[in-house]
């Protein structure tokens, strides 16, 4: 059984949603969206203080990296949703663009022409709808609202005081002229609940006759025909299916799924594809390279004189935050946070904040026993590089995923500067008040090689893996900056895979940016149109 559309795009996550949504505006051509998740109906992703709680269940893909060498032989896990919407359904939903440099080190150090930060910023301000923000830096009237959240720990509070006492300068605008400094995030929610990409971009649009939503479809080989694509195979329900195009493929798996997808259907280093038993359709090197991703590690600390959103978890505030977006579980857990430097001379922030007024380590998976506070540093300009790789020609196999954590040493250094720094903001003014005693790490005043050690036992991810179908000119490229992969006519990738280098933040808005550019791309436009500020 097959059907024939005009676009065919795997993957309705951050960046899928977008483009099937942004494309079928066209009512002359037809959409077909796969995704292998189903759609997101659980409870517990509208409530936004239930994020985690989707870890490790049949929504997550449950990822795990091999052995981190510097992480002390460490597996890694790696919650990616599967479900509509993708990881825009299960993140803590922190409204983060990124740095100017980073965009314009993909223009001027990758050869990504029209994705400097002036060619990206119409894109973002395209999307938005920010409720609290105006100016030449915000949108208004954009699909993907952005909101102050509806509720804020005083702890968040009395951690952005102290932070602030400790020499850290405030910034209500990360997003703004200016992205040092500390203050509360944003979140991409509508009146206290999640808002997805999914129910941004794509419910509002279901009733178009032109566009074809389908959800369980996983996709397992792009079939390439004379140099060119012509259709996806794909498994939905017991019977193995094809959807052929007329004009154009889309990947919008993410950093996982689009380089393993391409790969699976013979697009990819030839040598690594023989030895798995893949037919090789395209040596392309750079499939599965440069991966990487924020690194991020707990500080804990026992509290006193406080609360802690674990104490607000019961059935009670569940219903209140399900039926009017209100109280203690509209919490995005991560409420505040900021950028700073690991040293002066950098040219923009290295190491980014998340403050969360309980304690989360390991991917907030423990129950808590005692009352917490956790300030995490986050790496925001990683030197390291890994690589994805098929484990077997199933599609059904995970990949070998290895972001090689650490293997540069300045990663190691700038998180050790970060990890020093920020035990100062915890021990002045009023979190001074509310700290009970240390939990990670277990010593008051850590040695540097305490804080070393504590790095290799408790990093982990911060959920933003990109670049492993990196955009550019190098060797290592795999899309050019029409995001077209390189040797095959009528395929494209455009995910946080295309990312040739992270952004400095939470990378879901970047993503959606992307989402909206490979859009215009698809229909021939070279500038964004209808941004509003």
């Amino acid at each position: 059984m097959h059907d024939t559309y005009d676009y065919v795009i795997v993957g309705g996550g951050s960046a899928g949603a977008v483009i099937a949504s942004r494309v079928s505006e066209d009512p002359d051509v037809s959409v077909l969206l796969l995704e292998a998740g189903p759609e997101a109906v659980a409870d517990e992703i509208t409530i936004p203080a239930a994020f985690a709680s989707l870890f490790r269940t049949r929504w997550d893909w449950g990822y795990d990296t091999v052995e981190q060498k510097q992480l002390n032989a460490r597996r890694a896990y790696w919650p990616r949703m599967r479900a509509l919407g993708g990881c825009s359904s299960m993140n803590a939903m922190i409204y983060i663009r990124g740095n100017r440099l980073d965009y314009d080190t993909w223009r001027d150090g990758h050869g990504a022409t029209g994705w400097g930060y002036d060619d990206v910023l119409p894109y973002f301000i395209r999307s938005e709808h920010n409720t609290a923000h105006t100016g030449p830096f915000h949108g208004r009237g954009g699909p993907m609202q952005v909101e102050d959240r509806r509720y804020t720990h005083p702890l968040t509070y009395a951690w952005l005081e102290s932070a602030a006492a400790s020499g850290l300068r405030p910034n209500d605008d990360f997003n703004g002229a200016e992205q040092d400094g500390v203050g509360l995030y944003q979140v991409t929610c509508r009146k206290g609940r999640r808002l997805s990409t999914a129910d941004a971009f794509l419910a509002p649009v279901l009733e178009r006759s032109n566009l074809t939503v389908r959800t369980g479809a996983f996709a397992t080989r792009v079939l390439v025909e004379g140099g060119r694509a012509v259709g996806v195979r794909y498994e939905y329900g017991p019977v193995e299916q094809t959807a052929y195009v007329d004009r154009e493929v889309v990947l919008s798996g993410g950093a996982i799924n689009s380089p393993q997808l391409l790969m699976l259907s013979g697009i990819g280093p030839a040598a690594h594809l023989r030895e798995v038993g893949v037919d090789v359709v395209v040596d392309l090197p750079g499939v599965g390279e440069n991966l990487h991703d924020h690194p991020a590690a707990p500080l804990v600390w026992h509290t006193k004189h406080a609360s802690d959103l674990a104490d607000f978890s019961g059935l009670l505030n569940f219903a209140r935050a399900k039926a009017t977006g209100r109280g203690p579980l509209v919490s995005n857990v991560g409420e505040a946070g900021g950028f700073f430097r690991s040293r002066d001379d950098l040219a923009a922030p290295d190491l980014q904040i998340h403050v969360a007024p309980s304690g989360f380590w390991d991917n907030g998976l423990h129950e808590p026993t005692t009352r917490k506070v956790t300030v995490a540093p986050t790496l925001v300009d990683v030197a390291s590089r890994g690589r994805l790789r098929l484990r077997s020609a199933d599609p059904r196999w995970q990949p070998a995923i290895d972001p090689r954590y650490y293997d540069d040493p300045r990663d190691l250094e700038a998180m050790t500067r970060g990890v020093q720094r920020l035990l100062e903001t915890v021990h002045v003014g009023r979190m001074a008040h509310h700290v009970a005693g240390p939990f990670l790490p277990e010593m008051e005043t850590p040695t540097e090689g305490d804080i070393v050690e504590h790095l290799r036992r408790t990093t982990q991810t911060l959920y933003h893996p990109v670049g492993t179908c990196a955009m550019g000119r190098g060797e290592e490229a795999v899309v050019d900056p029409e995001l077209r992969v390189y040797g095959v006519e009528g395929l494209r990738v455009a995910d946080a895979s295309i990312m040739p280098v992270v952004p400095r933040g939470n990378t879901n808005a970047p993503t959606i940016m992307v989402g909206e550019k490979a859009a215009d791309l698809l229909r021939g436009r070279t500038r964004a149109e209808g941004a509003e500020s």
